[in-house]
């Protein structure tokens, strides 16, 4: 729905572009008609003021929330909440499936209830990606696009057929069919428009900022186009298609000022490494970030998508560029249609959304600064991206973080032979370098860097070291077409960098196997070999099961360490080898100028590639055209299945939602430290032989060649539920010493998996809970690190602070999340794992943010109080909590309808 009419303030204006009228709601008329002068209103919180303009119907959006908007510039930070209704939702189809497969359940659940199933049905435009299940299992070779091309076809059919027939099923929803690309780089290349338009009942052309949330949480990218959007869970993505707005806080935003411009040898990607430590370090989570200066007139769209991608990563919940020239170029150039081109220049002058060196500086939260010509090269790692390290320190700070990460002092130092080859490797040595994720091969700068870096060590005879996993992702095929264009594709298929796939791979796990002779000299040895990836994340456990340490970097130094072969050559000033006449080749030699970088993105690029590449991209190729699927508005589950199965959720629903009730004589199930990520609670990677989920899959007659991946398998609960605490990292201190998904049963002590001990202490009628240290549920935007929490029975999740998307999640899986206050942790409180805890209050209603009394009961029969914070922080969060999540509440309300 794009306005309810409502419009208090008289603010529906038009606007005529060649002989074509457009309605929108006016900033400035609100202004003349009292609201008050928002001309410095940051440009991200103008896009929500026009939201909710549009959106005012005096009941989900009054009079007031507008006021409280326009109210921000007097104390910078409002604390009220608005529904706030983004334009569209984006999907993966990671997260994409299961979503559907919650949109199927609900039609029969719909059925139950006595009512009609076409009403469960995306109101708003919703487009899904097929992006994330292309594994890396070949690489190095002219075949291994085709070969990996088919074993996702085989593997991933079921999956397939289903998101064909939701195709089919639903309105509103449109698939991009596997091997496209991925989805945030086909967002900022077609789908995002900046401004969107809608015909509305009477037959109007309503313009308005385009919007949209993404089960992604690197949906930021496009914010480097000012287009408003952010990662949610599944869960409150299903809930905007189905119609209902985003319950949300007025966030404070944090000004980041950019002057100058990249220096000799620095990349877009040693930007945004540097931007993200800066950001992580000033505290950004739950605020929006938005960047100014004149610096921005040096940044070309694709570095600002660079740095908007990695808004996860620097915590904050968007980080927005205003439109401007370089947008208005940026759509001209990737073939936009030509009127609307022409209608995003008008709009956003017509509303002062539009930025030129005249514009005021909007007013801000808080502010911070940064030379672009101080940024040095650099790498984040070995475990998260806020942890940047300058290259010319990578290989002593990678020596100083061995101890921790080997756990073995013994085995530092030590090498191993691979076995059938003439080499050995030892801790240090890379054994995955892969140019991968959205938030890179989006950049042609650092793409065609990294090809002009192939060239150049081609030239001198270099080739990588033969223990080093090459592959090459691009994000659309629109790279494959520069890259070709420039030449380059040749070197780097020379040097192992052929193509893999369009997709995310090793960013999200998708890496495929190493060689088993480097496995087994990996395991025999004990050793940290390493991977570097021009990714987003390097999480514990993410990127490869035989690689300890993980380093993110721009695609051009990730062709670098693969020549060099280790983290303990220090590439600013060591050889990377020898040429053909064997004297040593640095860095140096074959690092291109930003001139030379320059020069060929600007003759190797065209309008007529993403014309072409984006003239059907829904249709896909004939193997995709090819796969059966089931007809009908309610979906045939197949019980033989083992990719898409019925979910439970809705088992036993009544019409009405019941009370609220205290939590009493709950178990601890799992103690964790800090960081714990989406991928600790819920991989995305390998599932592994002998865990739960495994023996499922046997069990069911999968062969373990055929697991395929967590993610792959998010439509079937049963693996997910299993694959729940079960990161081969997870370090849960119930069972200290350990490592990967285990506990112990109580009162018996017990070791046992963290899936078999839930389903004991469900059967025996025992609530359990999680407590947890700071940023507990950082990372991916992942629905089944809260779903899978549901389904083991957990009731409550304690921490010292949360992730804003997964702390979300959680309420919309009726768990109740609950903060420590300032100063208590479980080792202040020196919790073990033998508490029982009870959790009171809850019984006579919930209020946003109010405080819990807790008591933990020790197994000598002592008992410690504590009052913990309740982060159900909206009026509409104690809704989605009192019907047991925001499905139920949507369904319900749906259903009476």
């Amino acid at each position: 729905m794009t306005t309810t009419g409502h419009d208090s303030l008289k603010t529906r204006r038009s606007l005529e572009i060649d002989g074509k009228k457009y309605d929108y709601y006016s900033i400035p008329a609100a202004q003349e008609a009292g609201l008050g002068d928002v001309s410095r209103l940051p440009f991200s919180l103008k896009v929500l003021l026009e939201n909710l303009l549009r959106h005012e119907d005096g009941r989900t959006v009054t009079s007031d929330d507008v006021n409280a908007l326009a109210g921000w510039l007097k104390d910078k930070k409002a604390d009220r909440e608005i529904a706030y209704r983004p334009a569209r939702v984006l999907m993966q189809d990671f997260t994409g499936v299961p979503a559907v497969v919650d949109l199927a359940a609900m039609r029969d659940a719909m059925v139950n209830l006595g009512g009609d199933p076409k009403k469960i049905n995306p109101l708003a435009q919703c487009d899904l990606v097929i992006d994330h299940s292309v594994m890396v299992d070949k690489a190095g070779s002219a075949s291994a696009f085709a070969e990996n091309v088919d074993l996702e076809m085989e593997r991933n059919g079921e999956r397939y057929a289903f998101l064909r027939w939701g195709q089919k099923a639903f309105n509103n929803f449109r698939v991009v069919p596997p091997g496209t690309g991925i989805c945030h780089q086909v967002n900022l290349e077609y789908l995002a428009q900046t401004v969107w338009t809608t015909e509305d009942q009477n037959g109007s052309e309503v313009a308005y900022p385009d919007t949209l949330v993404g089960t992604d949480s690197h949906t930021t990218m496009v914010n480097g186009m000012a287009v408003l959007g952010w990662g949610v869970g599944g869960i409150e993505a299903e809930a905007v298609m189905l119609g209902q707005p985003i319950s949300m806080l007025i966030p404070e935003v944090v000004g980041f000022k950019l002057t100058g411009k990249l220096k000799e040898g620095t990349t877009a990607t040693d930007l945004v490494l540097t931007i993200t430590q800066m950001l992580r370090a000033k505290g950004v989570v739950g605020k929006f970030v938005e960047f100014f200066g004149p610096g921005l007139d040096e940044l070309s769209l694709a570095d600002r998508a660079t740095i908007s991608n990695m808004a996860p990563e620097y915590g904050a919940t968007c980080g927005f560029f205003p439109i401007d020239e370089e947008t208005i170029n940026f759509l001209n150039f990737t073939a936009r249609d030509a009127d609307r081109v022409k209608l995003v220049e008008a709009y956003a002058k017509a509303q002062g959304m539009w930025r030129d060196a005249d514009t005021p500086d909007p007013v801000f939260t808080d502010t911070l600064e940064l030379d672009i010509s101080s940024v040095e090269p650099s790498l984040a790692g070995p475990k998260r991206p806020q942890d940047r390290v300058l290259l010319s320190e990578a290989t002593s700070e990678f020596q100083k973080a061995l101890p921790t990460l080997s756990g073995n002092n013994d085995g530092i130092e030590k090498k191993v032979a691979v076995a059938g080859t003439d080499y050995s490797i030892g801790s240090g040595d890379v054994i995955i370098a892969a140019i991968t994720s959205c938030t890179n091969t989006s950049n042609p700068g650092v793409m065609l860097a990294a090809g002009l870096v192939a060239r150049n060590a081609r030239a001198k005879g270099l080739k990588v070291k033969p223990w080093v996993k090459t592959s090459l992702a691009p994000g659309s095929k629109v790279v494959t077409d520069y890259l070709v264009e420039a030449g380059l594709q040749d070197d780097l298929d020379a040097l192992g960098f052929n193509l893999v796939g369009y997709g995310c791979t090793t960013c999200i796990g998708n890496s495929g196997p190493v060689a088993e002779p480097i496995a087994n000299a990996i395991a025999e040895g004990e050793l940290v070999a390493c991977s570097v990836l021009s990714g987003n994340r390097n999480f514990e456990g993410r990127v490869s099961p035989q690689a300890k340490a993980n380093y993110l970097a721009s695609p051009p130094l990730v062709v670098a360490y693969a020549i060099a072969g280790s983290l303990n050559i220090d590439i600013t000033k060591d050889a990377l080898g020898e040429d053909q006449d064997g004297n040593p080749v640095y860095l140096k030699d074959i690092w291109p100028t930003n001139q030379e970088v320059h020069d060929v993105v600007r003759d190797s690029l065209n309008r007529d590639m993403f014309a072409k590449r984006y003239s059907d991209v829904f249709a896909g190729d004939a193997a995709w055209q090819s796969i059966e699927t089931a007809e009908g508005q309610t979906y045939t589950w197949d019980a033989a299945s083992t990719y898409v199965q019925h979910p439970p959720y809705f088992e036993g629903m009544q019409k009405d939602a019941g009370g609220f009730s205290d939590i009493q004589g709950a178990r601890v199930l799992a103690l964790l430290g800090d960081s714990v990520t989406t991928d600790h609670i819920s991989p995305a990677g390998a599932i592994k032989a002998d865990s739960p989920a495994g023996e499922y899959l046997r069990d069911h007659n999968v062969p373990e060649k055929d697991f395929n991946s967590y993610g792959s398998r998010r439509g079937n609960h049963e693996v997910m539920m299993r694959g729940t605490f079960a990161n081969i990292r997870l370090r849960n201190e119930v069972a200290p010493g350990t490592e990967g998904g285990v506990t112990r049963h109580m009162p018996d002590g017990e070791q046992q998996w963290i899936y078999d001990a839930s389903m004991q202490y469900q059967k025996d009628g025992v609530p359990l809970v999680v407590f947890a240290g700071k940023e507990y549920g950082t990372g991916s935007s992942r629905d089944w690190a809260a779903k899978g929490t549901r389904l083991l029975g957990i009731k409550a999740v304690v921490a010292e602070s949360f992730e804003r998307i997964h702390r979300s999640n959680l309420v919309g899986m009726g768990i109740l999340p609950l903060q420590f206050p300032e100063g208590v942790t479980r080792q202040t409180l020196k919790l073990d794992g033998t508490e029982t805890v009870d959790i009171t209050g809850i019984e006579g209603g919930i209020k946003p943010r109010m405080t819990v009394p807790c008591a933990i009961t020790r197994a000598d029969g002592s008992t410690v109080n504590v009052d913990l914070l309740c982060r159900i922080d909206t009026l509409d969060e104690v809704e989605y909590y009192r019907h047991e999540g925001i499905l139920q509440y949507v369904l319900r309300n749906l259903s009476a309808s």
